[in-house]
């Protein structure tokens, strides 16, 4: 059986559990603690080279960690990762752009705010933040406006992905109804089979204010 390992309030693994659960796939979930330091154990360590969430044990003991690389490594030969060249680059080119872009801007403030890591940030670097997110979701929402997904007209890990924290953008002080491109997508993202409703608040975890050491 597939393996995960998880922290529930990453958005980064409920990427991967949102695949998880429209592949119809069966898996067990190991919590890793990774505001108490469990990330940068040396066991956890060998599993994901960076200590992050989430990280994914196939049943012969290989492991994958990247939250990108495991959509892409479960999606492979299924409906969400295009066989044809062409469409498979632009779901690629997604990916690197929320590995990029979104992770941090709209990830990065989002986890700020929800932690109260905000008040020990200087103005500058909180403008800074806004205005990335502000960017990343304007070219989310021209991308959107000639498109039903973000690769095109079939929904793929792409829109898994940027999904995850962007859905989210409310938590970060950016409401959708500004983006209106983005906000359809969102509900259409919603709408799929097996879609995952379950997200975790950062509240559950006492120790989520805390700096992580990597």
């Amino acid at each position: 059986m597939l393996t995960l390992y998880d922290y529930l309030p990453s958005q980064n693994a409920y990427k991967v559990r949102l695949l998880l659960s429209q592949l119809k796939l069966s898996y067990r979930s190991v919590y890793v603690s990774i505001f108490e330091g469990e990330g940068q154990s040396e066991e956890y360590l060998k599993i994901s080279p960076t200590g992050a969430v989430p990280a994914l044990a196939l049943p012969d003991g290989r492991v994958l960690a990247e939250s990108n690389a495991i959509l892409a490594y479960l999606a492979d030969d299924t409906q969400f990762f295009p066989a044809d060249r062409f469409k498979r680059a632009k779901v690629l080119q997604w990916l690197f752009f929320e590995g990029e872009q979104v992770q941090s801007t709209v990830a990065t403030l989002r986890h700020w705010v929800l932690t109260g890591k905000d008040k020990r940030r200087s103005s500058a670097v909180m403008e800074s933040k806004r205005a990335g997110t502000a960017k990343t979701l304007g070219i989310l929402d021209r991308a959107l406006a000639s498109d039903t997904f973000l690769a095109g007209a079939d929904y793929t890990i792409a829109d898994i992905s940027v999904f995850s924290y962007v859905h989210r953008s409310d938590e970060a002080g950016f409401a959708l109804t500004d983006y209106p491109n983005v906000k359809r997508w969102v509900e259409e993202v919603r709408s799929q089979p097996d879609f995952v409703t379950k997200v975790y608040p950062y509240s559950i975890d006492p120790h989520s204010a805390q700096e992580l050491a990597w």
